[in-house]
Order: structure tokens, then C-alpha cells, then sequence
């Protein structure tokens, strides 16, 4: 796929994602989704790719969805071309229509390389409920962040009822989104929602050192697997659901060859050299989870 609206790139098993329209502070539109989708699907499937950074190019990270088609930006009825409305041809009814941003954000929740945050500005609107799923957020203290949906007439998409409230709990979560404030990153940070504040200068270099930091010193296997055990189990009804998915894991691992290189390279005193890779060496029962469809 060519890209108009982001930027890929991989460098050193770390590949970049930057939303890439500043002229209007990157703000969201149906093609910067597809590409999204493309770009996260192909970064999943390469075995070289370990860790995902996303960013913004300019002063933003993203303003949230481009309202430039006034009144009617929401209005799903007027999608009548498929760049509007998704690649669909013409408008959906009430029961078959897809909230853009939410299948964005489904695509990163089913990610099995880490995705990093690197919050360069304002981050509003679907700018930062894209981010929920995503594992380390981080930001520049200026950046404003705004859950604002209330104060565009509609309501939180992208999946963020189920996400937010888990990053940061029910009681911030629904007084961010009924008020539709915007607040600085460091309230952010205070709450939980950015794990780390950085200095303009610093940030992708922050981004990068965590990136490093895993992409250097742990299985791809492992992490893939760890990621979507804590993932998954937010919606277990009890820890035995997690036990059992654990059991599995922890069985087919301590079988493999990063466990036996694991253990070798601490007896030895030396660095790791994991020779499993993701998707490729992802185990035969995975995924391991009843898999969910839009019906």
C-alpha cells in the first residue's frame, strides 16, 4: 500500500509509524486509518520488526478526527464515496456501521509486538483514545490531551468505554469524558494514563531507548505471548481463565529454544541471542481466545 497519510519505517528491528498530515496537526480521516491498519498489519507479520513506535510529524500528535467536512463530519448518512466512508460503498445502516477509529484500535489490541506512544503534541479525540490500546505512553508536557466527544454532540469511540476505564479507572475516566476538558499531559501522567513525561528533544530518544531495552534483551516469542496474557485476561470473569492460558503458555515455552538460551545466557554470564521470531515461531495453539467478529 502507497502512503499519503502516515510514514513507515523500520530501522534496527524498531519500526516507526508516523501520522503524517501537519499541515491540519495530523488529524484523523478514513485513508489515515486504512493506511493505519496496513502499516500495524505489516509490522505484526515481519519477523524482523520488534517493537512499534508511533508519533506525529509537526507540533501534533493528532488533533482528532478532521473537521473540515462541517456539520456533517459525523453524520454517516453523507459518507456516500468510499473515501468517506471507509472503502464501504456508500453510507451503512445503523446495524452495519464501523466506527473507523474503533477498528483501528481493535488492530492494535490484537498486536503481538509491543506499541509505544510517543506523544509529540496535542493528542484529542480519537488522537488519544488510538493510544489506549497501545502499551507505554508518552508525551511532552505541554501536549494537551482531551477525551472532547461530549462537547461535539457525540461519544466515545474507538473503543475507549472499554479501554479507558481500565488504563485509569471508572471514576477519571468518566470525569475526563462527561466534561470534554482538555488537560495537560501531566494530569495525564498524574492519573496513569502516560507512563513518562519527556522533554521535546528527548522523546523519540525515550521512545527508542525503551524499544532497545526490549527489543535487545528479551524473546520475541515471550513478549508476544506476555502481551496478549495481560491484554486478554482485562476480560477474563476469573483468574482460572488466566491459569489456563498461563499453563499453556509456560508448557510450550519451557520447551523452546529462547528458554533454553534464556537460562544458558545467565549461567554464562553473557548477552541473549534468541533465535525465535514473531509470527513465525508463535505456537501452534495460538491464539488461544474465542476471536471476536462484528455481527
Amino acid at each position: 500500500m502507497s502512503y499519503q497519510e502516515i510514514i513507515y519505517d523500520v530501522s534496527d528491528k524498531v519500526a516507526t509509524i508516523t501520522l503524517n498530515r501537519p499541515d491540519r496537526l495530523n488529524a484523523f480521516t478514513s485513508q489515515m486509518a486504512r493506511e493505519l491498519i496496513d502499516a500495524f498489519n505489516t509490522a505484526d507479520n515481519d519477523d524482523n520488526v520488534r517493537v512499534v513506535i508511533v508519533t506525529g510529524a509537526g507540533r501534533g500528535f493528532c488533533a482528532g478526527a478532521d473537521l473540515g467536512g462541517g456539520a456533517g463530519t459525523f453524520d454517516n448518512r453523507v459518507r456516500a464515496t468510499p473515501e468517506r466512508s471507509g472503502g464501504a460503498e456508500g453510507p451503512q445502516d445503523i446495524d452495519s456501521h464501523r466506527d473507523g477509529g474503533g477498528v483501528v484500535t481493535l488492530r492494535i489490541y490484537d498486536m503481538s509486538k509491543p506499541v509505544i506512544a510517543a506523544i509529540n503534541g496535542p493528542a484529542v479525540g480519537v488522537g488519544i483514545t488510538m493510544t489506549l490500546p497501545m502499551d507505554i505512553r508518552m508525551a511532552v508536557p505541554d501536549a494537551k490531551i482531551g477525551f472532547v466527544f461530549a462537547r461535539r454532540g457525540i461519544v466515545p469511540e474507538a473503543c475507549s468505554s472499554w479501554f479507558l476505564p481500565r488504563v485509569v479507572g471508572i471514576g477519571r475516566a468518566t470525569e475526563w469524558v462527561y466534561s470534554g476538558r482538555v488537560f495537560p499531559a501531566t494530569e495525564g501522567h498524574q492519573a496513569g494514563l502516560i507512563q513518562h513525561i519527556c522533554e521535546p528533544d528527548e522523546l523519540l530518544a525515550k521512545a527508542n531507548a525503551i524499544a532497545r531495552e526490549i527489543a535487545d534483551n528479551t524473546s520475541a516469542v515471550s513478549v508476544a505471548l506476555s502481551r496478549h496474557l495481560l491484554w486478554k485476561s482485562l476480560g477474563y470473569d476469573h483468574p482460572m481463565e488466566s491459569h489456563k492460558a498461563d499453563s499453556r503458555c509456560i508448557y510450550f515455552m519451557g520447551q523452546s529454544a529462547d528458554a533454553a538460551e534464556g537460562v544458558t545466557s545467565f549461567l554464562e554470564k553473557r548477552d541473549a541471542k534468541y533465535p525465535m521470531t514473531v509470527p513465525k515461531d508463535l505456537p501452534d495453539f495460538f491464539p488461544w481466545w474465542e476471536e471476536r467478529t462484528f455481527s
